[in-house]
């Protein structure tokens, strides 16, 4: 499995097609497969929370990797900041992922102001329904030192997609194989 993790607008559900022509893997973005499995996100938080839609979200995740899904996975991009306790088995699978040598995590750019103004700009250019400018800077300000820390490979992305996609596909060529498991309770 190959993980991509960062901030919305990060560049994941762009990637990700990219990563399966060069690679042949299949690509699922855990967004779609919530919406598949409850509805709307934006709705499912305005009625149960966020901390609910958390835990429904690594629910959603833990129902992918027990599939067998194999391939490139975009996570959500809250997944990995989520608090420790949200569900059951949830602090080992965000370890696992976060020390895979087949994680990447997207960024715009490894700067904070730089990343801000980027996350911000492509997520306001998104037609789907969006928070205010503001929020959006906030959601990134409050996530950045959290993708930043973890140990799994950075990658900017504020370059053509297609530079990112190839990027990646040498770095998972020099990568070793994990040998470790990054399912439900891993």
């Amino acid at each position: 499995m190959i993980w991509l993790i960062g901030p919305g607008g990060a560049g994941k559900t762009t990637t990700g097609p990219l990563l399966t022509q060069r690679l042949g893997l299949p690509f699922r973005d855990l967004d779609v497969e919530f919406v598949a499995r409850f509805r709307g996100i934006d709705e499912f938080i305005a009625a149960h929370g966020y901390q609910t839609y958390a835990r429904a979200n690594v629910e959603a995740y833990e129902a992918v990797v027990r599939a067998g899904a194999q391939g490139i996975l975009a996570l959500s991009s809250g997944f990995m900041t989520y608090p420790r306790e949200i569900r059951p088995g949830y602090a080992a699978t965000r370890h696992a992922i976060a020390r895979s040598p087949t994680t990447f995590v997207l960024l715009p750019s490894l700067d904070l102001e730089a990343c801000v103004a980027e996350t911000v700009r492509r997520q306001m250019a998104r037609p789907l329904p969006q928070r205010p400018a503001s929020r959006e800077e906030s959601v990134i300000r409050e996530r950045f030192a959290i993708y930043v820390s973890l140990p799994a490979q950075k990658v900017e992305t504020m370059r053509p997609p297609p530079d990112v996609a190839a990027e990646i596909v040498v770095r998972l060529r020099a990568a070793p194989a994990p040998a470790y498991s990054t399912g439900a309770g891993a």
